[in-house]
């Protein structure tokens, strides 16, 4: 893989994005996920975690999952296992957060897309189910003020589906570009709404620099990025700011970062952690996943046709050139309008 250095460093990035899913319920109660409610309206006992609550599997969400995967070209797992992630934050109130660790239910695939005119491919990791958290409002917000913060639980238990790739990007460029083709598919197959402002595709993006053929070098993450504007420039600075660091000896701590659009900078908000630090055990209240080929097979008769698939049926029957003909494919809308003219 070719790519540019950035005073003689080389720049890699992987991407965790979070992808909530277009659920009319929450993943594991019937609480529902419409965003913008009064705070604590949309949060039941489930969500709340009081005790003596048991979570039940939202099928719809697991239909998600499955359309994403065949979207990517993934291996849906026909057993998946639930796990519990444990960590204590305010507006977690189990202590824990259920998703899944050592047996996914997407494992593998691929996004691909244009750079120019450059056909680029980002192999992934993985794609997860998980339940999002509540969140912490602060000051001037709705519950917070006079220096104080509030708990808005609406958000607890909102299915997501966290996608993870393999550190394959080695621009911000070619980071935005994935996003966005990311950022398309989850829309076009109906599984995200795609509204960055309200939080329904969230990035996160590790960035670490390192001489050429070097191993790689420590990374930092980038949390929450939900524009592309902010993406760029987040991670634009991330790489100067490391590359600094390195220059005048320092050694890059692995951390938790924030993008502040204000001053253009990012600040570490915490160490990271790794994954022995979050104490993964399989859910006790959650039986395995089971899907079966019949339910892949019918999700396949369900979706409408790919983008990636619908620009190769115009570049067959149109003779259209294949960059042409992914750039009509950008939205449904688009391509709409052109196979009717």
């Amino acid at each position: 893989m070719t790519s540019k250095l950035i005073h003689g460093y080389e720049v890699v990035i992987g991407f965790e994005t979070h992808t909530q899913l277009a659920t009319q319920s929450k993943i594991f109660s019937r609480a529902p996920t419409a965003f913008g409610a009064e705070p604590n309206t949309q949060a039941c006992a489930v969500d709340l975690a009081l005790p003596g609550t048991l979570p039940v599997m939202n099928r719809e969400a697991v239909a998600c999952a499955i359309k994403l995967g065949l979207a990517l070209g993934s291996h849906i797992a026909p057993v998946s296992i639930f796990a519990r992630k444990n960590y204590f934050y305010p507006d977690l109130p189990k202590g824990y957060q259920i998703s899944q660790f050592e047996i996914p239910v997407v494992q593998g695939g691929e996004v691909e897309f244009f750079l120019g005119d450059e056909k680029k491919t980002v192999r992934l990791v993985r794609a997860h189910l998980e339940e999002d958290a509540g969140k912490s409002l602060h000051e001037d917000s709705a519950l917070g003020g006079g220096g104080q913060s509030g708990i808005d639980l609406n958000r607890a238990g909102t299915p997501l589906l966290e996608i993870v790739t393999e550190p394959d990007m080695r621009s911000s460029d070619e980071a935005v570009a994935y996003a966005k083709e990311l950022h398309k598919i989850v829309t076009w197959i109906g599984i995200c709404d795609g509204n960055m402002q309200e939080g329904s595709f969230r990035c996160d993006a590790n960035v670490s620099v390192r001489k050429p053929g070097a191993a790689l070098g420590t990374r930092r993450e980038i949390k929450n990025l939900n524009s592309f504007k902010f993406m760029q420039q987040a991670i634009d600075y991330e790489i100067r700011w490391q590359i600094e660091q390195i220059e005048d000896g320092h050694a890059i701590q692995q951390a938790t970062v924030l993008f502040d659009p204000d001053t253009g900078e990012t600040r570490a908000m915490r160490t990271k952690e790794d994954a022995a630090d979050y104490r993964y055990f399989p859910d006790p209240d959650l039986p395995p996943l089971h899907i079966s080929e019949q339910w892949v097979q019918e999700q396949r008769e369900l979706m409408a046709e790919l983008p990636r698939t619908m620009a190769a049926r115009f570049v067959a029957d149109y003779g259209l050139p294949e960059y042409d003909a992914t750039t009509l494919t950008q939205s449904k809308a688009m391509a709409g309008y052109f196979e009717a003219v």
